[in-house]
């Protein structure tokens, strides 16, 4: 597994997780306000592009909790905040009902799969970019489509991403939404941002089932946000933190 260990403030650190063909260089906007609250630590998710290096199959969500278990436990902190970016989010989520042990709290960035369905246009788009004869324009149009048809060209993150959906092969099982029941019965405490106008899927519906199901959350929605959240608004993002980890 590649990790990074970023020294900030100490206490109960930040694990960072990024989204679906990404790598920790996603999280450069945030890293300088985050490390003002916590430590942090950065992971690229094995079986994405990244240098974690997959060598067992990942088949089930139960897969996904064990190798993401097993990190937190190799690292020497008694408890981590998960922090998730979109598919992220579901990562971190997934561990939180399969393996709470370490987990002191979940911050989850428009994360996908967890509280709605992909919208048809997130799954109609993502199937062509996702076979690598597609053309470079297809690529760049869906990074610029899922941030709400901001340009692309030339900015390093997209480019990462690019890339990681042109030269990547996934061996990964489909991540499943949680069961509604299994949501509620979640005791970590939560706080989750929701993007407005992501195009991912009906944010609105999103933020009301995790206000609905979640029983230990604070659900909080940027109305003018794309599903490029992270990048968008760093230091609204970093307030939200700091406020939830206050609390804690």
């Amino acid at each position: 597994m590649r990790v990074y260990h970023f020294a900030g403030a100490g206490g109960d650190p930040l694990l960072l997780l990024p989204g679906r063909a990404s790598a920790s260089p996603v999280w450069a906007d945030n890293l300088p306000s985050l490390l003002r609250l916590r430590d942090v630590y950065t992971v690229d998710l094995l079986g994405e592009p990244g240098l974690s290096i997959q060598q067992r199959p990942i088949r089930t969500d139960d897969d996904h909790a064990q190798w993401l278990h097993e990190v937190l436990q190799a690292l020497p902190e008694p408890r981590i905040h998960l922090f998730g970016l979109s598919f992220g989010g579901w990562t971190a989520m997934n561990l939180a009902l399969h393996r709470p042990e370490k987990v002191a709290g979940l911050i989850l960035l428009d994360p996908i799969l967890t509280f709605a369905n992909l919208s048809a246009g997130a799954v109609l788009r993502s199937i062509p970019v996702s076979v690598r004869w597609a053309p470079e324009s297809w690529r760049e149009d869906f990074a610029s489509w899922t941030a709400n048809d901001a340009p692309v060209a030339d900015v390093p993150v997209a480019d990462m991403i690019e890339q990681g959906l042109q030269a990547y092969t996934m061996k990964l099982s489909a991540p499943t939404r949680p069961d509604p029941d299994r949501l509620a019965g979640l005791r970590v405490p939560t706080l989750v941002l929701m993007a407005g106008r992501s195009r991912m899927h009906d944010a609105d519906a999103a933020a009301a089932h995790a206000t609905r199901t979640l029983t230990a959350a604070t659900v909080k929605t940027y109305p003018q946000a794309s599903h490029a959240i992270n990048g968008e608004y760093p230091a609204e993002i970093a307030a939200d933190v700091a406020t939830f980890l206050q609390a804690r």
